[in-house]
């Protein structure tokens, strides 16, 4: 017997796409990076001209140019999704592989801006602006890191056929977690970069 209506939105209540832990997970972080960033935003009021001048040292077109490779990764994971969700993993696999290189590019780009703020002694307690920066961008860089493993796992499994249509729980939880990331930088590009 077919599910009803109301059972199957009951259904989707109790488990969204990924499981109910990974969105615990998400509310979790996202409350965490917005808690820092209220805190920079105060910070920032009492000492203006030092956040000013700090933010003046990163370059915003290298945080856009990560922004759009994060999204575009995440668009990329959600078209795998679908694709294994029509049974189509060879279509999955390869729009999840696409998802895992622009994850890894992201990962090159920011580790690059690392490596020039350290090449030019800018370290952690160089001031409160910069103390913010390597808190918020260092703890997001470990998340991607993470997902990107996370991916890459996932990428091998849907290569496998280990993943299909009736069984892509581990996928989308993967991909849930792989939005958090994006979300995430979401948040900190503007505060950082922009603000």
């Amino acid at each position: 017997m077919e599910e009803t209506t109301i059972e199957k939105t009951a259904k989707n209540i109790y488990y969204p796409p990924g499981g109910i832990l990974v969105w615990f997970l998400i509310v979790l972080e996202l409350f965490t990076f917005l808690g820092a960033a209220l805190i920079f935003v105060y910070y920032r009021k009492n000492m203006l001209v030092e956040f000013t001048e700090s933010k003046a040292i990163l370059n915003p077109i290298i945080g856009s140019i990560n922004t759009i490779i994060l999204i575009t990764s995440g668009y990329f994971m959600a078209l795998s999704v679908n694709k294994l969700r029509e049974d189509n993993t060879k279509k999955s696999a390869f729009f999840m592989l696409i998802g895992l290189l622009l994850g890894i590019a992201f990962l090159g780009v920011k580790g690059m801006e690392f490596y020039h703020k350290i090449e030019l002694g800018i370290g952690f307690n160089y001031n409160t602006f910069f103390t913010f920066y390597w808190l918020m961008t260092g703890f997001h860089f470990v998340h991607v890191l993470f997902g990107v493993g996370l991916l890459f796992y996932m990428y091998l499994a849907v290569k496998k056929g280990k993943y299909s249509s009736k069984e892509l729980f581990d996928v989308e939880s993967s991909a849930t977690y792989w939005h958090m990331c994006d979300l995430i930088w979401i948040l900190i590009f503007p505060v950082l970069y922009l603000i």
